[in-house]
């Protein structure tokens, strides 16, 4: 192929004559992957269409195609890419020195904003509690996050506050109508002057972290009665989302340490004196703002009882805990789109990538890991659907949420990595968007409860209700085939769960173990014999979680491969 061709005088050629073009010869661009854009992010996933139909959302199917093949065009891709590169920018005062603690954000990441509450992400199972609204919306968290994960933060906690605010009728009769809206309002106004409102949290302080009863803000009552009014004064180490309209805080009132609900104005339409002091400079998730923020004075609404706070707020963590394990399949789901596409189109040694069977195992793999956590989470989801009479889904969800997040988000950084390494060289380029989904991969570990923090929740529900763990065996139990690999699996755990002693030194081994043998029930129950047989003899059989690729002989790789592979629309 010839390129640019040059204009240049040749020999003997006179001043002011006709000019002579030469060709000058260039590169032509070969054995390049195509960008994977203007594909249906949802269609294009199999395992995640199945798993919808499956935990009873397909009433949902219409809508979540349309939003996948929003996230899979290149005006949402583009969008994710500027909201990424333009971090958010913090304006504490005005030209007149006014302190205003406004956060200006790039226009993509309020685009992101504006679809996600479009689609009801923040809201939809609440506003429309239909059977198998919460696996429509983790549906659609997945789809959308992989477009970009920033948003899907103050959207998640906009989500999850809504139980949260139900141990206060008062409160949540006021504040529910307004987060149902579907209409992204951004401004900078009170709530009940906005066309819709997002929720945020701040529970930490720099001297506790997790352990959130070190908390030292002090809360002043005010206002007497239910949901009464409270003064705040301390500081918070961790606010994500600091334009949101209303905030869930700990602080200790006169009733011990007690929840309440924040907002960025006071009741008489002044603004709370939130200030905020800086934006922190995080890792990944950069497209939305996170904050420390110092509290003088400042208003807030009692939710629940004094000195229940954490119990109350536990509610919204859950929720959030969720979402944690959403957005660790998209992260999931995303690398091995974009590997398998990359493989696919990218030839090595006379053959496609994806036909080297080194590289079709490692493929392979980072499939089975992705469908184990899409399939998890959104039996997952189908918990948090039940009905309150639902004894053993509520246990299910209980004792799994705090498994499957521990695992998925364990799981998700270590398979960015792999990903990334499947298209070499490319991959680490900022361009191939592998390195945003490796920066991201680390969030939703630490988010809601680091590793260590969720095995002790693990320990805490197998002592406290001992009736999940009952739960769980059942719900282990239900492979008809009786895999014999998974029956040892099961005995072996029955064995090491039964031996108190010491075991919250090997915490974090028996909830990989949980988690695994959970994931392979699942699947021999769901998934196609291929994906089945493979983790059970990788993950039960084999080496375990070793590295990405290291699948036994004859494990279907091509097939697994194939069913991952993302498809073109058109």
């Amino acid at each position: 192929m010839m390129g640019i061709r040059s204009v240049r005088p040749v020999p003997g050629h006179r001043p002011g004559g006709p000019l002579v073009t030469i060709p000058s010869p260039t590169h032509e661009v070969l054995n390049q992957s195509p960008p994977l854009e203007g594909y249906d992010v949802f269609s294009s996933d199999r395992a995640l269409t199945e798993a919808v139909d499956r935990e009873g959302a397909t009433w949902a199917r219409e809508e979540l195609g349309s939003l996948g093949v929003l996230a899979g065009g290149g005006t949402a891709q583009e969008w994710g890419r500027q909201a990424e590169g333009n971090p958010p920018v913090l304006h504490t005062h005005d030209r007149y020195g006014h302190r205003i603690d406004v956060v200006e954000y790039h226009p993509a990441y309020h685009q992101l904003m504006a679809t996600a509450l479009a689609h009801g992400l923040h809201s939809g199972p609440w506003a429309d509690p239909r059977p198998g609204a919460h696996v429509a919306r983790a549906a659609k968290v997945i789809v959308w996050y992989q477009v970009e994960a920033g948003p899907i933060c103050p959207v998640s906690m906009t989500y999850a506050v809504v139980p949260a605010l139900r141990h206060q009728p008062e409160v949540a009769r006021e504040w529910e109508p307004m987060i149902g809206s579907t209409t992204y309002d951004p401004s900078n106004r009170p709530a009940d002057q906005k066309a819709g409102v997002t929720c945020g949290m701040a529970l930490t302080e720099k001297q506790g972290g997790s352990d959130v009863r070190a908390n030292t803000t002090r809360a002043e009552p005010v206002g007497g009665g239910p949901g009464g009014t409270y003064r705040l004064t301390g500081h918070k180490w961790f606010c994500s989302a600091p334009m949101s309209d209303a905030f869930l805080m700990l602080a200790r009132a006169p009733g011990g340490l007690s929840c309440f609900l924040v907002p960025r104005w006071r009741s008489d339409g002044s603004r709370n004196p939130i200030r905020i002091q800086r934006l922190k400079d995080k890792l990944g998730d950069r497209s939305n703002a996170s904050s420390e923020i110092e509290l003088t004075g400042a208003e807030g609404r009692l939710v629940g009882e004094e000195g229940r706070g954490v119990r109350t707020i536990i509610e919204m963590v859950n929720h959030t805990r969720l979402d944690c394990i959403l957005g660790s399949a998209a992260v999931m789901r995303q690398g091995v789109a974009q590997a398998t596409w990359h493989a696919t189109h990218r030839m090595a040694f006379g053959r496609l990538l994806a036909d080297q069977p080194l590289m079709a195992a490692v493929l392979a793999d980072l499939a089975l890991e992705s469908e184990a956590a899409t399939a998890s989470a959104l039996r997952l989801a189908r918990a948090f659907d039940a009905p309150p009479a639902d004894v053993h889904e509520a246990r299910i969800r209980r004792l799994l949420t705090p498994v499957i997040k521990y695992w998925t988000c364990k799981r998700a950084p270590q398979h960015a990595a792999e990903a990334l390494e499947c298209l070499g060289g490319n991959g680490f380029v900022e361009e191939s968007g592998l390195p945003r989904l490796l920066r991201q991969s680390p969030v939703n570990g630490v988010w809601e409860g680091s590793g260590n923090v969720i095995c002790l929740d693990v320990l805490r529900a197998l002592s406290r209700e001992p009736e999940t763990l009952e739960a769980y065996w059942e719900e282990v139990g239900r492979d008809g085939g009786g895999d014999p690999r998974l029956v040892r699996a099961i005995d072996d755990l029955h064995v090491d769960l039964a031996d108190t002693q010491g075991l919250e030194g090997r915490a974090r081994s028996v909830v990989e173990r949980m988690a695994l043998v959970f994931q392979a029930s699942l699947l021999l129950r769901v998934a196609p014999g291929a994906v089945a047989e493979a983790f059970c003899a990788a993950r039960l059989a084999g080496p375990g979680a070793g590295t990405f690729g290291t699948l036994p002989p004859a494990s279907g790789t091509a097939g697994i491969v194939a069913r991952h592979t993302p498809v073109a629309v058109g």
